[in-house]
């Protein structure tokens, strides 16, 4: 790895034991990547079966717009390598986390046949990136979960095609994914939407 490449795996891992503590991401849930090229697109992103919270920068491999490992023998990366990248092209996004908090998990099963939530009148609201007022209304849109990462690779291009103000969206009964221009923006979208979830699921709206 490139010193900076390093020091972005740094920061991936550290994100990863802030989330553990959280219970965002436990046993070897969730996963996260950022953007390290563009042309050709390559992604710095956790391994496969990997504990966030104990998460080093052995724990990262860099992968290809196809969702594979660039380097063989560096491990395995995550089998939602390809939903990454989708995201990556789709919203120019530099980095992507994923969350497997319980209640990203509760309500995208709850709303699911909504095909997604709206979350209005909360003042984090205004921590999304490009939101100004408490009164703004975000919609999250839940997906399916599927097994079958190039089919979901490829709902998931539909899915932020029709939704292109959003920040989020859920895998039903799976969790929350988001994304930034940045690892830092990322981050702050992981702790507003999880915070804006809970709220959600305690109060019933």
């Amino acid at each position: 790895m490139i010193l900076d490449t390093i020091d972005l795996a740094r920061q991936l891992a550290e994100i990863g034991q802030r989330f553990d503590a959280r219970n965002w991401v436990l046993g070897t849930s969730g996963n996260f990547s950022a953007v390290i090229s563009r042309d050709p697109l390559r992604l710095l992103m956790t391994r496969s079966g990997i504990a966030k919270g104990a998460l080093t920068i052995d724990g990262l491999v860099e992968v290809d717009e196809g969702g594979a490992a660039v380097q063989p023998g560096c491990g395995k990366p995550s089998a939602e390598a390809l939903l990454h990248v989708e995201i990556a092209g789709a919203r120019e996004a530099n980095a992507i986390l994923h969350t497997h908090s319980i209640w990203s998990t509760v309500l995208s099963d709850r709303y699911a046949s909504g095909g997604g939530l709206t979350i209005a009148g909360f003042e984090m609201l205004k921590g999304l990136e490009g939101v100004s007022t408490h009164e703004h209304r975000e919609w999250v849109p839940i997906l399916d979960n599927d097994q079958d990462m190039a089919r979901l690779a490829g709902r998931i291009r539909q899915l932020l095609a029709a939704h292109p103000a959003s920040h989020a969206f859920l895998l039903r009964r799976h969790g929350l994914y988001t994304w930034g221009e940045t690892l830092p923006q990322a981050v702050r979208h992981v702790e507003i939407l999880e915070f804006l979830l809970e709220a959600v699921g305690r109060t019933g709206g």
